[in-house]
């Protein structure tokens, strides 16, 4: 049945609006980011009367950029491998095996995103502290207790996703790869892996997210010598002068790991959340 011509044309508006309401921002920023400081301070101006790169190497000498940009990379990197890695074991273990405790478990996991993030704050503050005390494990300011702190949020959804999708690969698969000798953990790592690429790619990217972009608990379990870059954007505004060129031109820097993420496996994470839609 054709749709009426007036759907077409509500779909363009709404389209055309939403891109437009992207779009500015995204317009405003760039732009932001090529005028002197004089300018972003002064009256607002489309075009830009002035461009300059030089606020893209000043952001590096401003404030120790670098030194953000790694201590990011290096927590978000690890606390992804790791979501990843035991989410893959234990969604393929709620999804394979029948064992007592099995719909309690997988119950508190996905029950545990109900709750908001600043409930575990001072509880995860204490334990780090007092175990820090207790072993000498430096886990308060440190990149290791900061990479556990992003795991225990992000391990519970990656693990209630996985077995999701895990119970959407035929069993058969798993029965054949163990018929040619392959234990479970063989058939795991050599048929269900590589079958349920997709939707692992798809945690992957939202574990990295997770922890690429999160405030909170970097702002309080971090020093200066471990603090991530959404914490050190922040010191681009002093008592005195706000480097707002500066901080458009660091925002955008600062995308570039996601946006080209996103471009790279755009298809892997479509795939991934899209996997037993219509099972």
């Amino acid at each position: 049945m054709r749709e009426p011509r007036w759907v077409g044309w509500a779909r363009r508006l709404v389209l055309g609006f939403l891109t437009l309401f992207t779009a500015l921002p995204l317009y405003a920023m760039a732009t932001s980011a090529l005028k002197p400081l004089g300018d972003v301070q002064g009256d607002w101006h489309w075009i830009p009367t002035t461009i300059t790169f030089r606020p893209f190497a000043d952001i590096w000498t401003t404030i120790p950029l670098g030194r953000y940009f790694l201590n990011s990379l290096v927590v978000s990197g690890a606390a992804t491998v790791l979501s990843v890695t035991i989410a893959v074991f234990a969604a393929y273990a709620i999804s394979r095996f029948r064992f007592p405790g099995r719909r309690i478990f997988s119950v508190t996991v996905l029950s545990t995103q109900m709750f908001p993030g600043i409930l575990f704050l001072l509880p995860l503050f204490l334990i780090f502290v007092n175990l820090g005390n207790a072993t000498g494990i430096a886990l308060y300011g440190s990149r290791l207790g900061l990479i556990l702190t992003y795991l225990t949020f992000s391990l519970p959804f990656a693990i209630w996703m996985l077995a999701g999708y895990f119970d959407s690969i035929p069993r058969e698969l798993d029965e054949a790869a163990m018929v040619d000798g392959n234990g479970p953990v063989g058939a795991l790592l050599r048929i269900v892996v590589p079958a349920a690429m997709p939707g692992i790619v798809a945690v992957a990217i939202y574990s990295f997210m997770t922890a690429w972009g999160e405030v909170l608990f970097a702002s309080v379990m971090t020093d200066s010598g471990t603090r991530t870059l959404a914490v050190g954007l922040q010191e681009y505004s002093t008592e005195v002068q706000v480097y707002w060129n500066q901080v458009m031109a660091a925002s955008l820097i600062v995308s570039v790991p996601i946006v080209a993420g996103f471009l790279l496996l755009q298809r892997f994470l479509v795939a991934g959340l899209t996997a037993g839609a219509v099972k």
